[in-house]
């Protein structure tokens, strides 16, 4: 490759040879070492490339031969810039040409990561520009050992960095800590809420720290709504109720108030808390939805639509075609495009096409078939948003009625969720007689 691109750089002629010797010819081209490749034979002659140096020594061979040469073609940058050397421009484009590849080659133009997965190249390619290393910076200002440094030192779930500059792509591999990856991973599993009721014991640690420490704010968890407690953990607080437990809302489930009592069992002062604890009830809920029979359908007349096509350049458009359409309803449709060199290099240019669709509306009517599948569709969305917010759906009782005159779906939805929200605690005071 290397060397065919040096023969078009230097210049090559192809020639034919012809006359009573030409295999002497050739032995003497080889004796003189005059380079040749190519050989064919044509008739009673052959053809054959050799440099611009080689072609100007077979004036004395062709003699001493008796062998005619001719000229077949001449190839090679040389005869292309002599054949253009009337067309200045044409010449000072490809030399400008030539020049910005060899400029532009000077630069990183794209930042590439390999084996990162909890930090994002958008995460890094930020910690990067604060160390001022961006696309379209100069080679010469990248220092690999610097950016390997500076990477370990912020994150230190990264155990290993290798920096590299292949051609015009600054090429970062990382190795992050697989333990430390798995513990984050785990750590964001749900809890099983298992029935267990916990006890606060009367001490100082169990009580929330000091002996004689009140919280700032102490608080109650209420029941948000009606139900039967199934299950409950307590972190922080007095629990006032139990498995099996039928609540009503806003009864107090978990009271941020301890009691404090002496030797014989009398309350002698209160401590507070904010109060802690996930628990769960079996509730239930009314489910209603309902759609009219009826609906506006939009129809399209593809011999009104209009398309422009435009390029924007930082905060100038420029644009080609007619968008304007008399209709007073219609949809605008844009899809544009943003250039970029490589992975991480946004150019301030993009194209893009805008469509203009005018539409009409007409009444139509629903089938009942349609109306069920719509209707099942909201109320199948509607339980998977449920189940996303982690609320357990025990029993569906929902049904849905289509008729003439109205399409509705309703029933009750028998659910196990939390039920706690916060309110603050009823202050208390001990009465004391005092000494005389």
């Amino acid at each position: 490759m290397i060397q065919k691109m040096l023969r078009h750089i230097r210049g090559y002629v192809r020639i034919q040879v012809q006359g009573y010797s030409t295999e002497r010819f050739l032995n003497l081209c080889s004796h003189h070492q005059i380079y040749i490749w190519g050989l064919e034979p044509k008739g009673n002659a052959y053809e054959l490339y050799m440099t611009l140096q080689g072609f100007h020594k077979l004036r004395p061979l062709a003699r001493k031969t008796h062998t005619k040469v001719m000229l077949v073609r001449r190839c090679g940058l040389p005869f292309f810039i002599y054949r253009n050397r009337q067309r200045q421009a044409f010449l000072a484009g490809v030399i400008l040409c030539i020049g910005l590849l060899f400029f532009y080659s000077t630069f990183i133009w794209d930042i590439h990561f390999e084996g990162n997965e909890k930090w994002t190249n958008e995460t890094l390619l930020e910690f990067l520009e604060t160390k001022n290393v961006t696309p379209a910076m100069p080679k010469r200002k990248v220092d690999c050992s610097q950016i390997v440094k500076d990477i370990r030192t912020e994150y230190n779930d990264i155990v290993w960095v290798s920096a590299s500059i292949d051609g015009s792509r600054l090429r970062i591999q990382v190795k992050e800590n697989e333990d430390t990856f798995q513990e984050g991973k785990e750590g964001g599993t749900k809890q099983n809420t298992a029935s267990v009721v916990s006890v606060p014991i009367g001490t100082e640690e169990d009580a929330g720290g000091k002996a004689d420490g009140n919280s700032l704010h102490p608080t109650d968890l209420v029941a948000s709504e009606d139900g039967v407690i199934t299950s409950i953990i307590t972190r922080s607080g007095t629990p006032l109720v139990h498995v099996g437990d039928t609540v009503k809302k806003g009864d107090i489930l978990v009271s941020g108030r301890i009691e404090v009592l002496n030797d014989a069992k009398e309350v002698i002062d209160y401590q507070y808390r904010e109060s802690d604890a996930d628990i769960y009830a079996d509730t239930q809920m009314t489910y209603q939805d309902s759609m009219p029979l009826t609906y506006q359908e939009k129809q399209y007349d593809a011999k009104k639509q209009r398309k422009a096509w435009y390029i924007r350049l930082g905060s100038r458009m420029i644009s080609v075609g007619f968008t304007k359409t008399k209709d007073k309803t219609c949809e605008l449709y844009t899809s544009e495009h943003h250039l970029k060199l490589g992975e991480s290099f946004y150019l301030p240019l993009s194209y893009g096409e805008i469509r203009l669709k005018p539409y009409t509306t007409k009444p139509k009517k629903y089938t009942k078939e349609e109306l069920q599948v719509h209707l099942t569709e909201k109320f199948n969305s509607f339980l998977e948003d449920l189940t996303e917010k982690g609320i357990q759906i025990c029993e569906n009782d929902v049904k849905i009625h289509v008729d003439e005159n109205s399409a509705v779906a309703e029933g009750i939805l028998y659910l196990n969720r939390q039920i706690t929200e916060t309110a603050d605690t009823e202050m208390l005071e001990i009465e004391r007689d005092e000494l005389k």
